[in-house]
């Protein structure tokens, strides 16, 4: 199966916490980080989630956030530090490629934003990723 989410980052399940109608999922990635994913319980169910799984966890570049800098008082799970590796601005939006710890992800940001972050190649920053916007598919 071909898919157009960019950002596909190996894991493994490390914790399921199954809900009523919601589980949430913990994934160690492959570089060592660890990632929420909120998915409904018929799904995780359905993937037989289990700690050791092999997993991607898949994420949209529309839906991942950038800050210059540390991030505290926000109810986001997913904060992941790197570096920009390549950036390409256009009139309205700005692609960011962030070096993470073993891994790759795209940020689909408005130029503004990238203007105002004074993002650069080689700048730091934090990616940060709302568990409800991953998704998790097993290898």
């Amino acid at each position: 199966m071909s898919l157009s989410i960019r950002n596909q980052l190996p894991g493994t399940v490390t914790a399921v916490t199954p809900g009523e109608a919601m589980a949430t999922v913990g994934v160690r990635l492959s570089g060592g980080q660890d990632l929420t994913a909120a998915i409904t319980r018929e799904s995780a169910e359905d993937l037989a989630l289990a700690p050791g799984t092999a997993v991607r966890a898949l994420v949209k570049s529309t839906e991942v956030a950038l800050a210059a800098g540390r991030v505290e008082g926000v109810s986001i799970r997913n904060r992941l530090p790197g570096t920009v590796t390549a950036l390409s601005t256009g009139a309205a939006m700005a692609s960011v490629t962030v070096a993470v710890e073993g891994s790759e992800l795209t940020a689909a940001i408005t130029t503004r934003a990238a203007e105002d972050l004074v993002l650069s190649v080689g700048a730091a920053v934090v990616a940060l990723v709302k568990s409800t916007e991953v998704s998790l598919a097993t290898v």
